[in-house]
Protein backbone atom coordinates (compact mmCIF):
# COMPACT_ATOMS: atom_id res chain seq x y z
CA UNK A 1 0.00 0.00 0.00
CA UNK A 2 1.44 3.31 -0.88
CA UNK A 3 1.69 5.42 1.86
CA UNK A 4 -0.44 8.19 0.29
CA UNK A 5 -3.17 5.69 0.14
CA UNK A 6 -2.65 5.43 4.20
CA UNK A 7 -2.95 8.83 4.29
CA UNK A 8 -6.08 8.89 2.23
CA UNK A 9 -7.84 6.22 4.68
CA UNK A 10 -6.79 7.45 7.66
CA UNK A 11 -8.20 10.84 6.80
CA UNK A 12 -11.48 8.91 5.79
CA UNK A 13 -11.65 7.01 9.22
CA UNK A 14 -11.04 10.06 11.13
CA UNK A 15 -13.90 12.29 9.18
CA UNK A 16 -16.71 8.67 9.98
CA UNK A 17 -15.50 9.46 13.73
CA UNK A 18 -15.53 12.96 13.51
CA UNK A 19 -19.53 12.40 12.27
CA UNK A 20 -20.13 9.57 14.43
CA UNK A 21 -19.06 12.28 17.49
CA UNK A 22 -21.69 14.39 16.23
CA UNK A 23 -24.48 11.75 15.83
CA UNK A 24 -23.89 10.39 19.45
CA UNK A 25 -24.22 14.43 20.81
CA UNK A 26 -27.27 14.85 19.00
CA UNK A 27 -28.52 11.73 20.32
CA UNK A 28 -27.82 12.27 24.05
CA UNK A 29 -29.20 15.82 23.81
CA UNK A 30 -32.35 14.32 22.68
CA UNK A 31 -32.79 11.95 25.04
CA UNK A 32 -31.64 14.46 28.15
CA UNK A 33 -34.17 16.44 27.06
CA UNK A 34 -36.88 14.09 26.97
CA UNK A 35 -35.77 13.11 30.57
CA UNK A 36 -35.97 16.67 31.43
CA UNK A 37 -39.71 17.27 30.07
CA UNK A 38 -40.94 14.12 31.35
CA UNK A 39 -39.43 14.89 35.26
CA UNK A 40 -40.27 18.88 34.83
CA UNK A 41 -43.89 17.63 33.71
CA UNK A 42 -43.92 15.46 37.09
CA UNK A 43 -44.41 12.59 34.91
CA UNK A 44 -41.27 10.64 36.48
CA UNK A 45 -39.13 11.10 39.04
CA UNK A 46 -35.52 11.45 38.70
CA UNK A 47 -35.28 8.56 41.27
CA UNK A 48 -37.39 6.36 38.94
CA UNK A 49 -35.06 7.12 36.41
CA UNK A 50 -31.95 6.11 38.33
CA UNK A 51 -33.37 3.10 39.24
CA UNK A 52 -34.69 1.88 36.01
CA UNK A 53 -31.42 2.94 34.13
CA UNK A 54 -29.50 0.81 37.27
CA UNK A 55 -32.26 -1.91 36.22
CA UNK A 56 -31.76 -1.86 32.58
CA UNK A 57 -27.95 -1.93 33.37
CA UNK A 58 -28.07 -4.85 35.99
CA UNK A 59 -30.02 -6.75 32.60
CA UNK A 60 -27.78 -6.19 30.29
CA UNK A 61 -24.45 -7.03 31.93
CA UNK A 62 -26.65 -10.34 32.90
CA UNK A 63 -27.35 -11.41 29.43
CA UNK A 64 -23.94 -10.11 28.27
CA UNK A 65 -22.45 -12.99 30.66
CA UNK A 66 -24.68 -16.03 29.28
Amino acid sequence: MKRADFGWQFLDLASQISEMKHDHYKQLLAVSTLIELLVDKGLLTPEEIRLKASEMETELNRQLLL
